[in-house]
C-alpha cells in the first residue's frame, strides 16, 4: 500500500518547459547580458532553502520575527471572514511553514473546513513540511505542490473554483520582484482567483538604513553562502566551473528605488566555462552579477499596488516596532 506523501510534483506538461532547460536558458541569458544577472528564483533549491532557514534565525534578520508576531497577534482578525465556509489556505513559497502553522492551528481550533495547499520549489522542504503538518495538526488536509510560482498559478487557475481561497505570500517575497514584475505576478494571481477570495501579503517597510543593511550583510556569512549557492548550483546542474572563493557577496540599499540589491562580485579577472551551455563567460575584476532585489514599501506603495492589480486592501496589521506589515486584500471582479 502506497502512502500519500501529502504533495505532488507538477509534471513538465504542466510547466512551460523542463526545469533544467529553463534554468540553462536563464543562466545563458543572464550571464550574456551587461550588466550580468542571475534570477533570484534559482536561489531556492534544496541547499538554498537550507541556507535561508539559517538566515531567518539570525538576530539581525528581523522580518521573520516581525511577521510571526503579526500572525500570532492578529490570526483571528486575519481569518475572521474566511470561517464558516470550505477554505483553501494556499501558501506560496511555503518553506518550513513555521509562520503558516500559526494560522493552521487557529483554523483547527475553530473547526474550520480547511485544505492546506503549500507550494514550494524545493521537494525536500515540501516533504519536511508535510511531515510537520501531519504531526502537529493531523486534522488538516494537505495537498502540497512542488512548483515555481508561475507554474503554481497556472494550476491554481484551474483548481480554485469550488472553495473560497486565502492565498498567503509571506516573508516579504513580493519584495523580490522588480516593481513591474510584481504587478504582473499579482495580476496573474488575481486572474487565477475568484471574486471575494483573499490574499495576505507580507511587506517589509522602509526604515532605518543601517538596520536594513545589517539584515542583508550578516557577520556570520550566512547570507553570502545563500547567494554563492547560485554559482554552486550552476556547477552541480550545468557542469559549471565557478571557484566560489573568487566571488564575494555584496548588498547595498538604493534610496531612490527603495530596494536592497544583492550582488556576487568577481574578485579577479577570470573566465568560467559552463560545459552544459558550451560557453565560457569572462568576468572583469570587481565586475558585479546581480542576484536579488528586496524592495521595501510605504503604506501608500502597498495601497497603490493593490489598486493597480485588481485588489482592495481590507486591513493592515503591524508588528510592535512598525518594521513590517501584513496586508489583507480582497479580490474584486464584479463591479456594481
Amino acid at each position: 500500500m502506497t502512502t500519500d506523501p501529502g504533495y505532488r510534483v507538477l509534471s513538465a506538461t504542466e510547466a512551460s518547459e523542463e526545469p533544467h532547460e529553463e534554468f540553462a536558458t536563464d543562466v545563458l541569458e543572464g550571464l550574456s547580458e551587461r550588466p550580468k544577472k542571475l534570477s533570484s528564483r534559482y536561489l531556492y533549491d534544496d541547499s538554498g532553502s537550507d541556507s535561508f532557514q539559517k538566515i531567518m534565525a539570525l538576530e539581525d534578520y528581523y522580518p521573520t520575527r516581525c511577521e510571526a508576531e503579526i500572525l500570532e497577534t492578529h490570526a483571528a482578525a486575519i481569518l475572521r471572514r474566511f470561517l464558516g465556509a470550505p477554505l483553501n489556505l494556499v501558501d506560496l513559497g511555503a518553506g518550513d511553514g513555521a509562520k503558516t502553522m500559526i494560522l493552521l492551528r487557529h483554523l483547527v481550533a475553530a473547526a474550520a473546513d480547511c485544505s492546506f495547499v503549500p507550494i514550494d520549489i524545493s521537494q525536500r522542504a515540501m516533504a519536511g513540511l508535510a511531515a510537520i503538518v501531519r504531526e502537529q495538526v493531523p486534522a488538516t488536509r494537505i495537498a502540497g505542490l512542488v512548483a515555481d510560482y508561475w507554474t503554481a498559478l497556472r494550476w491554481l487557475g484551474t483548481h480554485s473554483a469550488d472553495r473560497r481561497n486565502l492565498v498567503l505570500f509571506l516573508g516579504s517575497n513580493i519584495g523580490n520582484f522588480h516593481k513591474a514584475s510584481a504587478r504582473k505576478f499579482l495580476r496573474r494571481l488575481w486572474l487565477a482567483l475568484n471574486d471575494g477570495d483573499g490574499v495576505f501579503l507580507g511587506f517589509d517597510l522602509k526604515k532605518d538604513l543601517d538596520r536594513l543593511l545589517r539584515a542583508y550583510n550578516d557577520q556570520q556569512g550566512v547570507t553570502a553562502q545563500f547567494n554563492l549557492n547560485l554559482l554552486a548550483r550552476i556547477n552541480r546542474e550545468l557542469d559549471g566551473h565557478f571557484d566560489l572563493a573568487k566571488f564575494r557577496h555584496y548588498a547595498t540599499y538604493d534610496v531612490f528605488s527603495g530596494a536592497v540589491e544583492s550582488y556576487l562580485v568577481s574578485r579577479t579577472a577570470q573566465s568560467v566555462p559552463i560545459d552544459a551551455l558550451g560557453c565560457e563567460f569572462s568576468f572583469d575584476a570587481w565586475e558585479p552579477v546581480h542576484t536579488e532585489y528586496s524592495y521595501k514599501y510605504l503604506d501608500s506603495d502597498i495601497a497603490a499596488l493593490a489598486m493597480n492589480t485588481g485588489f482592495e486592501v481590507e486591513d493592515m496589521f503591524y508588528d510592535a516596532n512598525g518594521w513590517f506589515a501584513g496586508s489583507l486584500w480582497r479580490v474584486r471582479k464584479r463591479r456594481a
